[in-house]
């Protein structure tokens, strides 16, 4: 079929709100783009009608002279239509009746003189409305959907019908589920009434019932030449053997459970379905074995049917029916597994045991009286271990079931599907992932619903998003089948489809779409007609799609597949289909919201995480930050450049996972550099946090009273301070796992630290450690998602931890990639943050320390000796600025401390000015007023330096000044400094 621009226009099919149907169905023929006032069925059904090659001056229709006018649908619609006729005497309402294939078997009409006014094509039985024969009409619809659907005027697709309206609604078997018919009513457009669907759909129900009335009949009818056939041969009674025949009522009542009645009823069903003389064997809960024997009983209609009675049999050999188990041989099948039916020979078998009845029986039909003739062997009546219950030849159970092949087929077909759904419902959405969720929906049809499954979600939706036009957004995800060589799109391609398609029209309408036979299915076949081609060359016969559509929410199609080899699908198969889709369009959705809410978190925790560790000369850093499968936590690290080229390392873990945990893990992470940047000792740091979180939690405590327990239950930390000019390390933990060391030689320890509380609890001391760390070491520090994992024990992964330190390579990255590809476990229950320090040492050289008593004579020679040392370093240009900042600290440091003082200079990717006193009380920064003789030389140093502070020790404390040296160091404007401030001392 040419593919071309007209003909792509026509499948693109917009529609828009400005237009009626007569207008748009122009537009449409015309190659233009519909724009309104056209239903979305109609729309998809002219697609059809045009890909099908119909026109829509097409006046002749196939006509059928094999109809059958006397079959079971018409005989039971019969009285159904008279209503009908004389519901619409005097009307001009043409009622219609049509098989399967919308072949029109029945007509009535309202005025007796429309049969002679009316058109063949709309008065005579025979001529085919389907909608690949007619294009767009009620039945032709209605079998297409498969459902009731109206057509009005301007929306039939022929010239011919434009004046017309119609409602059609299928007729089904109740049994089945399968479509029997079509009803339809038709009228003039100008007449058409509201209650036509109310109507149309009563008579429908009203020829279903008829129609399970006549299964009810047959039914009736075969029980009866069962009965029959008993009463035709003498009473006899059972005597000796071991085998125990029992009626099967008083079965069911002595003793039998529920389960044990279900296990019978559904292999006598399965019986019927094989319509041969078989047998099964069936073990029950209370040990007792009982043998169901299928027999053909033909009734005097001419109806061919199944019965099944039961029999209790024992172990002994020789007193089980033979062709059932061999004598001697231990009885297998259970209650639980399916037992395929072993069929059995017409007459005796040579070894036939007692058990089973010596009569062989013959089945000669008569016309429409079946005959039976019994033939009775030649052992004696009575003789031990005979039997003759005066069943014809039947086994003295009595009737388990009875019906026709097809009824116990639909039985079977209606147990499996209920199985299907309640095994569906444990085995789909055990996981919160989308595509994984997908694969389980496919993995549950295969094979039992459909021999391929391919599913197609939009892209947005695997992010936990919702598609803006999902139609446009597909993506072949799944693909799963009995083989795996069936020439689907591949996985990962972009499926775009056509309106016509099958596929878009169960998007379009939001319920399944039946295709039986894709070899005339015109809609599919137009997509790709290579790519079809190949599908049907391959053997792809019948398809099912249904939308996953979950809460408003279109999350993508779901297409079911049958080959050659199967039964085509039905409408009990779709309706299976789409309860399957349903159920697993919750799961997907709810793994969707789970995505899109995980992303969310995550996405909040690493911006609260560092981006870029910021540089200094104490330590190289890499890390790793690895989420937990199931959820965010909140782990958290940070490195921060402290006074004195020292530098503090931070790892902790808020207990709990979610937004909760994320929002305190950032929280705790920004209080600590707040804390931090005060120069506070470790363990000094960890109180500070102890009291935060104790505060946050009674905050939110009181705040939401029990409003979903997310309060914060606690939280670790270890916090260390490396000094690379003294080569040690402070630490102090709040119960948090302690770190690794790795010294130069590759040796590696746990340092043993005192453990302290975890965070929150409140009112405990933490303790500090100092270890010394030679240059080149490794410091390693991770949070306890690393270690403890329910499937190893924690002294396992220390020793995996340990030799992974061990094995790994110098560099702080190639050490965490060895410990995450060695000690991570497969599925993080926990997330994991990891944070390796290699440390550096300062040269000595680059330090110069001098001790000064508080003596305001001796500033002069200290600034002489920095002076020296400066030039010495190749800081000629920071002279000036480094005798201004010293002068100043010093100064101040005599003034207001008193006793001895010490002075530091340390050359490293800064030049820092250190000068301690022995007093714990710090200098402020103030504005001087212009009439104070003094208080401008703080002023002055935070002018002059980058950054300046004060950090205590055990002794008193010490003022530091920081200055760059990517630019020459140097006094700022000279407007901005006070020349009369700076002191004049000798």
């Amino acid at each position: 079929m040419d593919d071309g621009p007209t003909r792509e226009v026509i499948h693109m099919g917009f529609v828009g709100d400005s237009i009626g149907p007569s207008r748009a169905r122009e537009r449409f023929l015309e190659g233009g783009l519909v724009e309104g006032g056209v239903r979305d069925l109609i729309l998809s059904s002219w697609q059809r009608s045009v890909l099908l090659g119909l026109s829509p001056d097409q006046t002749e229709l196939p006509y059928r002279e094999d109809i059958d006018l006397d079959g079971r649908l018409v005989h039971a619609a019969g009285p159904v239509l008279d209503w009908l006729q004389s519901r619409f005497a005097g009307l001009r309402m043409n009622v219609a009746l049509a098989d399967a294939s919308g072949t029109v078997l029945q007509r009535r009409f309202g005025l007796a003189s429309m049969a002679r006014q009316l058109a063949p094509i709309q008065s005579v039985p025979g001529f085919v409305f389907s909608e690949e024969a007619a294009g767009t009409n009620g039945i032709g619809i209605a079998l297409a959907e498969r459902r009731l659907c109206q057509v009005h005027g301007a929306e039939h697709f022929a010239e011919r019908s434009q004046s017309n309206a119609c409602s059609a609604i299928p007729v089904r078997d109740l049994l089945s589920g399968g479509i029997e018919g079509i009803l339809s009513l038709g009228c003039p457009r100008t007449d058409v009434d509201p209650m036509m669907d109310t109507v149309i759909r009563e008579a429908a129900k009203a020829i279903e019932r008829r129609l399970l009335a006549e299964h009810s009949a047959r039914e009736r009818g075969l029980l009866s030449a069962y009965l029959d056939a008993r009463r035709h041969v003498r009473a006899g009674a059972a005597t000796g053997g071991n085998g125990q025949l029992i009626p099967v009522d008083e079965l069911v009542h002595s003793g039998l459970n529920r389960r044990d009645q279900t296990v019978l009823k559904e292999k006598a069903a399965e019986l019927i379905s094989s319509a041969q003389r078989a047998g099964v064997e069936v073990s029950l809960s209370n040990g007792r074995r009982v043998v169901l024997l299928s027999r053909v009983v033909t009734s005097a209609s001419g109806v061919v049917g199944v019965a099944v009675e039961a029999v209790l049999a024992d172990d002994s050999p020789g007193q089980r029916p033979a062709g059932l188990v061999h004598p001697g041989a231990p009885l297998t099948p259970t209650a639980q597994e399916a037992v395929t039916p072993v069929v059995l020979p017409p007459g005796r078998p040579a070894d036939a045991a007692p058990l089973w009845t010596a009569h062989a029986e013959t089945y000669a039909d008569t016309g429409a009286q079946a005959r039976r003739t019994t033939t009775r062997t030649a052992e004696p009546a009575g003789a031990p271990g005979s039997v003759d219950n005066g069943t014809g030849g039947m086994a003295d159970g009595r009737l388990v079931l009875l019906g026709e092949p097809g009824v116990g087929m639909h039985a079977v077909a209606a147990r499996q599907r209920l199985e299907l759904l309640s095994e569906a419902s444990s085995r789909i959405g055990t996981t919160l992932d989308v595509p994984r969720t997908a694969r389980e929906l496919a993995e549950m049809a295969v094979p039992r619903l459909a021999d391929f499954v391919t599913i197609d979600l939009p892209e947005a939706v695997l992010r936990g998003e919702e598609s803006a036009d999902p139609r446009t957004d597909l993506h072949r995800r799944v693909i799963h089948g009995i083989r795996d060589d069936c020439p689907f799109y591949a996985l990962g391609e972009r499926v775009d489809l056509r309106p016509a398609t099958p596929q878009l029209r169960c998007l379009a309408d939001g319920q399944a779409v039946l295709e039986p036979d894709l070899r005339v299915t015109a809609g599919w076949l137009s997509q790709d007609p290579e790519h079809t081609a190949r599908l049907l060359g391959y053997g792809l016969r019948s398809l099912i799609t249904a939308p996953l559509l979950a809460r408003g929410v279109v999350l993508g199609i779901v297409s079911f597949y049958r080959t050659r080899e199967r039964t085509p699908f039905g409408d009990d198969d779709r309706s299976l289909a789409q309860e399957l889709a349903t159920r697993a369009a919750v799961c997907i959705d709810n793994a969707r919201r789970y995505t899109r809410e995980h992303s969310m978190v995550l996405a909040l925790q690493r911006s609260l995480l560092p981006h870029r560790l910021p540089e200094q000369d104490a330590v190289e850093v890499a890390h790793r930050y690895l989420p937990a499968e199931s959820g965010v936590g909140g782990d958290w690290f940070d490195v921060i450049p402290l006074s004195g080229t020292r530098v503090a390392l931070v790892v902790g873990d808020v207990v709990g996972h979610g937004l909760h945990a994320a929002v305190t893990m950032g929280r705790l992470r920004i209080a600590a550099r707040n804390f931090a940047e005060l120069d506070l000792a470790p363990d000094e740091v960890l109180t500070q946090l102890d009291n935060l979180v104790g505060r946050l939690d009674r905050e939110e405590g009181s705040e939401e009273p029990g409003a979903d327990g997310t309060g914060i239950i606690g939280a670790t930390c270890l916090y260390a301070i490396y000094d690379p000019t003294t080569q040690q390390c402070t630490l102090a933990r709040a119960s948090h796992p302690p770190p690794a060391l790795v010294h130069p030689d590759g040796t590696v320890t746990f340092p043993d630290l005192p453990a302290g509380p975890p965070l929150g609890l409140g009112g405990l001391p933490f303790e500090t450690a100092e270890i010394h760390v030679p240059e080149g070491s490794r410091l390693v520090l991770y949070t306890d998602g690393l270690i403890e994992d329910r499937h190893r024990d924690i002294d396992t992964a220390l020793d995996q931890l340990r030799d992974a330190l061990a094995r790994s390579g110098p560099s702080p990255e190639d050490t965490c990639r060895a410990v995450v590809d060695a000690v991570v476990p497969d599925h993080p229950a926990d997330d994991i943050a990891l944070l390796v320090a290699r440390t550096q040492t300062l040269d000595p050289d680059r330090v110069a320390t001098w001790d000064l008593p508080a003596d305001p004579a001796r500033v002069s020679g200290m600034r002489a000796d920095v002076t020296r040392r400066l030039t010495d370093w190749g800081l000629d240009e920071a002279v000036f600025s480094a005798e201004l900042l010293l002068s100043e600290l010093v100064t101040n440091a005599i003034r207001h401390a008193g006793g001895p003082l010490q002075v530091r200079v340390i050359h490293g990717g800064t030049l820092i000015f250190e000068v301690s006193d022995t007093s714990s009380t710090a200098p402020r920064l103030r504005h001087a007023a212009s009439t104070d003789e003094g208080g401008r030389g703080l002023f002055l140093v935070a002018q002059l330096a980058q950054a300046w502070g004060t950090r205590y020790t055990a002794g008193g404390k010490v003022i530091w000044a920081e200055c760059a040296l990517d630019v020459p160091a140097g006094i700022p404007a000279a407007a901005a400094i006070d020349w009369d401030d700076i002191p004049d001392i000798a």
